[in-house]
């Protein structure tokens, strides 16, 4: 894999609006502290012929963890309801550039889809290039019949954690905030500990981006092995609650290192209980 495989440019996509094969979805979400809200901005400007992929309703409805995986039965019912079908290229955008659309496109490969790609720069970019927006009512889109298939290898669970840092043979890499990572800071969901999976290493996806895209692939190598990463060993993403994680492990696949795979539950799932749970900077030794 490389940035190829996953990017598509403005242009490109300005080109291919009409294309039958090609469906645009919006990912935008939103921390609660960065006090937006993707569902009423998707539905106020979106790209022309965008559908709207809300993550915190396409899930397991069943789990008290936010936004954990649906079933493969549910997630074909849903964008099959998105007028997304078997054979379409998903281009997929968020209102920040880079953060919630890897999670999204991270979903869509993992339940089967084989061409899914993030728009590079997101909807900043392209309302900066002043490119058509839609501002009606979106339209209902046409039903389609999406065949969806989960890979389960490519998602962990705590067991798969505490078994990957107890052996050492996996690489875990927490997405998260360095203060919260080493428990300095409060975690923004009530009822979880502070700190971090012990063993786990630390790199804040926040590095990676600039401006709303992901940074280019000398810098991604220097970032993860500042943060004592080994790019030739397999590694599982964790965060908070699964999105951020999925930032670390685009940018992964973009210098053809893939993860194995992410967290799901993240600390949302670990903070909670009686896990063992650590304080203070990352053991890279």
């Amino acid at each position: 894999m490389s940035r190829e495989d996953v990017f598509v440019s403005t242009q490109w996509l300005a080109e291919h609006l009409d294309a039958p094969d090609v469906v645009v979805v919006d990912a935008s979400w939103y921390l609660p502290a960065q006090g937006r809200d993707g569902v009423a901005e998707y539905a106020a400007r979106r790209i022309p012929g965008a559908v709207h992929f809300n993550i915190d309703a396409i899930k397991d409805t069943a789990s008290p963890l936010p936004h954990m995986l649906p079933t493969a039965d549910e997630f074909a019912k849903a964008v099959g309801a998105l007028g997304i079908g078997d054979g379409m290229r998903i281009v997929v955008y968020d209102g920040l550039g880079f953060f919630a659309a890897p999670r999204v496109r991270w979903t869509f490969k993992i339940f089967g889809a084989r061409d899914v790609v993030i728009l590079d720069g997101g909807f900043p970019k392209w309302l900066a290039e002043g490119r058509p927006v839609e501002e009606d009512v979106p339209q209902r889109p046409e039903p389609r019949s999406f065949t969806a298939r989960l890979d389960n290898s490519a998602v962990a669970d705590a067991e798969d954690v505490a078994r990957a840092v107890a052996s050492k043979s996996i690489q875990v890499v927490d997405a998260r905030a360095a203060d919260r990572f080493r428990g300095e800071a409060p975690e923004p969901r009530p009822g979880l500990k502070s700190g971090h999976i012990p063993g786990s290493l630390n790199l804040p996806s926040s590095q990676l981006v600039l401006d709303g895209r992901l940074k280019g692939e000398d810098e991604i190598v220097s970032l993860f092995r500042d943060a004592g990463f080994d790019l030739d060993k397999p590694s599982i993403m964790t965060c908070g609650s699964g999105v951020s994680a999925v930032i670390l492990s685009t940018a992964l696949e973009t210098i053809g290192k893939p993860a194995k795979a992410i967290y799901d539950g993240s600390w949302s799932e670990w903070g909670m209980g009686e896990r063992p749970v650590a304080t203070g900077p990352a053991s890279k030794g």
